[in-house]
């Protein structure tokens, strides 16, 4: 993997009743070489199964994006 790209950040996001969602950042994606597929690699699993994959921001590359978004009830995101 050491000539893979970091394509996206891997994240569970944690619903908090009367706060914004939190993300807590388990992994990373990384793009193979012919483009047509992901190694994922993760540190941790989520524990309702569901894994959100976000492309870091070049001017925030480590910074997960639980302060860019607010508490959604219908699985939509925004920035």
């Amino acid at each position: 993997m050491a000539n893979q790209q970091l394509t996206h950040r891997a994240y569970t996001v944690i619903k908090r009743e009367g706060q914004d969602d939190f993300w807590l950042a388990i992994g990373a994606a990384f793009a193979h070489q012919d483009g047509d597929g992901f190694n994922i690699v993760l540190q941790a699993l989520p524990i309702d199964g569901k894994i959100v994959l976000r492309q870091p921001k070049e001017d925030q590359p480590d910074e997960p994006p639980q302060r860019r978004t607010r508490n959604t009830k219908s699985g939509s995101q925004t920035r």
